[in-house]
């Protein structure tokens, strides 16, 4: 393979074959090609395109060490087509390829149809024994470490030196060997980064976790996530969840864990509140403003200045209070009930609901403009059935809790109990599953939580050993005469009376009565 005038970076010179400037323009060429990106692969073909222009090469493979299985694949060709593409694969010491990339040595074949190492692997070559084609191939290496082979075959010709072709594709080799440990040191020290950045990010987490606040479940590393991004900005936070999932905790987190940790966090429930003095317990009142108001009062807002103030249950604010919230939020300023002078104020606003405040909007129940003051930073807190593998961590903590504050000393809580506290759905969240414990730490009398002190509403059929016998029909059959019977009772046997009240007609009744051998009039009274 000698180098050809057609050469892109040339000049008018038009330098001969084999000349030194067209070997270093094609040099040039490559060396430009493998530096101007990132990952090697896109620019492998590229590569080869420019190999063909500049020389008298047919088709050319660049192949590469697969390290999982150990075969050589071709990772870039030219001249080949994508079936041709996907059959070049082989083994160490399979044949010409896996000659070169065993030994680390290039080989020379002047005529492949006399060459039975050449295998022919992707069938390019159409009939070998016509085909007069010579065919090189060199390693790619760094150092002693094979990285794949580098190969190209042209038409046969006793004037062309192949000598000279493998000392040219050898340079290229090396450029390439080159860049390609390049890219593996760089996905190696960025592959080692990510991990640092990860275990350093895990590592934060773990320490910012809230002290009053616990779950490892991927949905509650959520919150934490959100808390920690929150916590130092002043912004306005809206926290979502069902009754029960702890949102005031999330508040209290945030609170202690930003710039205002020093100053007064102050609560308020506004379901809790009468319409009638919300207003003045958020924002105060003036001597004589009403009735037994006698003398000036501080509002919520003005305790908590410079401070957190906490309004939970937003959704249940009036719209006349929520008017004048939505001051508050945009003018930080407010007068208290019968007064005139206008009070400012410094305070970060957090709010909660468990309502669906989009609903209430479209009902005109909610003023949309307040919804966005508060929805800035919104906190979704998932119930517990959608973080069961918090239950158990939850439960323990909670048993110690109650078992300091009732002064006995439970141990743990038996397997069948924690099977039935993982298969309950806990509607009542976080607060419903610490009464349940609070509950059984008083009935227990060994130091061991059990299945038989958890409530009523926990108990399985496996539990309580009423597993339902029989077969479906059968049940049914007893249900429906159940039914019959108790609606005759309640009727005293008229069975008009009792079919209204079943949903049937009298004549179904009858029918079902009949089947069932009930007599009605068992049941009528004198």
């Amino acid at each position: 393979m000698t180098i050809s005038a057609n050469d892109i970076g040339s000049s008018n010179t038009n330098p001969k074959v084999g000349d030194e400037f067209s070997e270093l323009a094609l040099l040039f060429n490559i060396s430009q090609i493998l530096d101007r990106s990132l990952d090697l692969r896109d620019e492998l073909g590229p590569l080869l395109k420019t190999i063909a222009q500049h020389t008298g090469m047919l088709r050319g493979t660049i192949t590469l060490f697969d390290r999982e299985s150990g075969d050589i694949f071709i990772e870039a060709a030219h001249g080949l087509s994508e079936a041709q593409l996907e059959r070049g694969r082989y083994k160490p010491g399979e044949g010409i390829v896996g000659r070169v990339a065993q030994t680390g040595r290039p080989m020379v074949v002047p005529r492949v149809s006399q060459e039975p190492l050449f295998l022919n692997r992707t069938r390019s070559r159409t009939d070998l024994s016509k085909d007069d084609i010579s065919y090189i191939c060199v390693p790619i290496k760094m150092e002693n470490a094979v990285l794949g082979t580098l190969s190209a075959d042209r038409l046969f010709s006793e004037d062309i030196s192949l000598e000279e072709d493998v000392r040219v594709l050898s340079i290229i080799a090396t450029l390439i060997a080159r860049a390609v440990w390049l890219r593996r040191q760089n996905l190696e020290e960025r592959k080692l980064l990510i991990a640092e950045n990860t275990r350093l990010q895990n590592e934060l987490r773990e320490k910012f976790r809230p002290a009053n606040m616990i779950g490892r479940s991927n949905a509650m590393q959520g919150v934490f996530d959100l808390i920690m991004q929150v916590a130092r900005s002043d912004a306005t936070v809206l926290i979502r969840g069902e009754s029960g999932v702890g949102k005031e905790l999330v508040a209290n987190a945030i609170h202690y864990n930003s710039l205002r940790a020093a100053k007064a966090f102050v609560r308020v429930n506004c379901a809790a509140l009468p319409e009638s003095v919300i207003e003045s317990e958020l924002f105060g009142h003036e001597k004589g403003a009403f009735t037994g108001a006698i003398q000036q009062r501080k509002g919520r807002f003005e305790l908590a200045n410079g401070g957190t103030i906490f309004l939970d249950e937003i959704g249940d604010l009036s719209p006349q209070t929520q008017v004048h919230l939505l001051r508050v939020l945009q003018e930080r300023e407010f007068e208290r009930v019968g007064g005139a002078e206008t009070v400012k104020v410094n305070v970060r606003v957090i709010t909660a609901t468990n309502r669906d405040l989009e609903k209430l909007m479209e009902q005109g129940l909610f003023r949309q403009d307040l919804y966005y003051r508060l929805n800035v930073f919104p906190i979704h807190i998932p119930p517990l059935r959608e973080r069961r593998t918090d239950i158990l961590e939850l439960a323990n903590f909670f048993v110690e809790k109650y078992s300091k504050d009732n002064h006995k000393y439970v141990r743990r809580i038996s397997t069948p109990a924690i099977d039935m506290l993982m298969s309950y759905h806990w509607p009542g969240n976080v607060r419903e599953l610490e009464n349940v414990i609070e509950r059984a730490i008083l009935l227990t009398t060994d130091d061991v939580v059990h299945g038989h002190h958890l409530p009523p509403t926990l108990q399985t059929a496996e539990a309580s050993n009423t597993i339902m016998q029989g077969k479906l029909e059968e049940t049914m059959m007893r249900v429906e005469r159940e039914m019959l019977v108790e609606s005759l009772k309640n009727a005293r046997g008229n069975k008009a009376k009792a079919a209204r009240d079943l949903g049937i007609t009298e004549r179904l009744i009858g029918l079902r009565v009949q089947r069932h051998g009930i007599d009605p009039k068992q049941f009528r009274v004198g």
